[in-house]
């Protein structure tokens, strides 16, 4: 679980999350443009490709290689790990 909360303590890594979680499927080529675009970040495609492979590593991406083409889907199910280990359902408030 630590691997989840050091992917998610990055700006970057949480904007790559947020663009995966509004539509699966991107390509490395298609992430590096909207980062560029929509979140003004100048990153080099490399950088890019290591925030995906710290992601990739905490189980929050995962990737499916089709022809030369690779694309990247979102899998909260480490997130709903966290979750599970602490509910806030029936807590009571001070």
């Amino acid at each position: 679980m630590s691997d989840v909360y050091r992917a998610l303590d990055d700006s970057t890594r949480r904007l790559i999350l947020d663009e995966l979680a509004a539509r699966d499927g991107r390509t490395l080529f298609d992430l590096c443009s909207l980062l560029t675009t929509r979140h003004g970040l100048g990153l080099t495609r490399q950088a890019i490709s290591q925030h995906l492979a710290v992601l990739e590593e905490a189980g929050l991406v995962v990737t499916e290689k089709r022809g030369r083409s690779k694309f990247h889907y979102f899998d909260p199910t480490p997130l709903s790990e966290i979750t599970r280990r602490w509910p806030t359902t029936g807590r009571t408030t001070p």
